[in-house]
């Protein structure tokens, strides 16, 4: 199933909740509250509506773009994580055959438990997975720390290998740590409380038809609702409806792979 209609799927009844709620509880506050006493204080509620608007819409738009930010920071210590991953496997090909055959097998092995084990596990926080796998990027270094330079050119080479280990190993602990991002709960709460109560508050405008009244107080619920559906979606980073994708981690897969036919043939 394409990713649009399945966000669309799970976006559509979260929306139309809030509209419809938004609606019933407009019915019952004007069979409660009489549109007399409403209109006696147009002006008064107009301010405060003016007032209360503005300071959730920035709050609204700050954490947006906060989230969306985090988004694409993740995205992209993903695609350095893999170009990094590329260029260990490729130099590792300067020193001598035994050492290379080791050092690339075993970051094949990390590679594929990321791609198999650790993705999902992020999105579940699950950490005995993730260090599970970490262990597997010990086993490189150990590999790595077994080689002994033959001359000045493996020496070289070897130098390089452990200045691409540590940038492979620092990105793996960005990766990780946007993985962990989330949104204060404080924040979380002042998000909803101030999306019922802006909403609530457009029962107190003096609207003598019902049906305007309705179509404004459900279209900004559904509004409200949209933008809230999607600051949970990015800011759990690798889960949900738009997620950062795993493409780089299989693409570099597939050059590991080639890389290694070709030295070996």
């Amino acid at each position: 199933m394409p990713r649009w209609l399945l966000t669309l799927l799970r976006l559509t009844p979260a929306v139309a909740s809030a509209s419809a709620l938004s609606i019933v509880g407009l019915i019952a506050f004007r069979q409660v509250v009489p549109m007399s006493e409403l209109e006696k204080s147009t002006n008064e509620i107009g301010n405060y509506l003016q007032t209360l608007g503005g300071i959730y819409a920035v709050l609204l738009a700050f954490v947006v773009y906060v989230v969306w930010g985090q988004f694409n920071d993740a995205r992209s210590t993903v695609d350095k994580e893999a170009a990094s991953l590329v260029d260990l496997h490729r130099t590792v090909s300067g020193l001598a055959s035994l050492h290379r055959a080791e050092i690339q097998l075993e970051l094949r092995s990390y590679l594929d438990a990321v791609l198999a084990e650790e993705w999902t596990a992020m999105a579940r926080r699950d950490e005995a997975t993730i260090e599970k796998v970490g262990e597997r990027l010990d086993t490189v270094w150990l590999a790595i720390h077994r080689v002994r330079p033959m001359n000045d050119c493996q020496n070289t080479i070897y130098g390089e290998v452990l200045s691409q280990f540590n940038d492979l190993s620092d990105l793996r602990t960005n990766r990780l740590t946007t993985s962990r991002a989330r949104i204060p709960q404080a924040m979380k709460i002042l998000l909803y409380t101030g999306a019922v109560l802006t909403t609530g508050s457009m029962y107190l405008l003096a609207i003598d038809r019902l049906w305007i009244h309705a179509t404004v107080t459900g279209a900004l619920a559904g509004a409200i609702a949209h933008i809230l559906y999607l600051i949970a979606d990015l800011d759990d980073t690798y889960a949900g409806d738009w997620q950062v994708a795993a493409a780089p981690f299989e693409r570099a897969r597939k050059h590991c792979d080639r890389a290694t036919h070709l030295v070996d043939a």
